[in-house]
């Protein structure tokens, strides 16, 4: 099944305007599962959140690992059929002991074989540069006709649409 063309109507600088406009179209009563936003042009952000050395290393780990051993000694101590409340929290604690334990040594063994070329902890995300707003062609110059409207003026961080009845044609041979 073919996608309907879709076009502009839109584009902003934060998801948050973006999703403000398509807020806006619901309010007017316009069928917004013809729009969709559509984040551009995405770049890779790796926001270095601190220093990362043996004892930071080990610390990551053993939360990491905590948690599974929780959930690994609880299900086996629910498996105990005489007492499984009792033997569920207390093989859940040797759970979280032995898993925080492995957890921070692997961390550490990790750490180490990496020789020291990543001293660091960070986090990863991909973030688009804008924000387009786009709505399926047949209700298109509606959509743009209303997000005009959105606080009685045209945005100032709105592309300008094509003028009515002047639709950009993809079938159009070159002039």
């Amino acid at each position: 099944m073919a996608e309907k063309p879709r076009r502009v109507i839109a584009s902003y600088s934060t998801y948050q305007e973006a999703e403000r406009a398509v807020d806006h179209l619901a309010d007017q009563g316009f069928p917004v599962q013809k729009v969709a936003i559509i984040g551009r042009d995405m770049r890779l952000v790796e926001q270095v959140i601190g220093r990362m050395g043996y004892g930071e290393a080990a610390l990551h780990g053993a939360a990491a690992g905590a948690l599974p051993g929780v959930l690994v000694g609880w299900i086996f101590g629910l498996l105990n059929w005489l007492n499984p409340i009792v033997s569920g929290l207390l093989l859940a604690l040797y759970g979280l002991i032995f898993g925080a334990v492995v957890g921070a040594l692997l961390a550490v063994l990790l750490h180490a074989a990496q020789g020291g070329r990543r001293n660091f902890a960070s986090v990863r995300s991909m973030e688009p540069s804008r924000y387009d707003v786009m709505a399926d062609e047949d209700v298109a110059d509606e959509a743009v006709r209303l997000v005009a409207g959105l606080d009685g003026k045209p945005d100032a961080n709105t592309e300008s649409a094509p003028p009515r009845g002047r639709r950009p044609r993809s079938d159009a041979a070159p002039s």
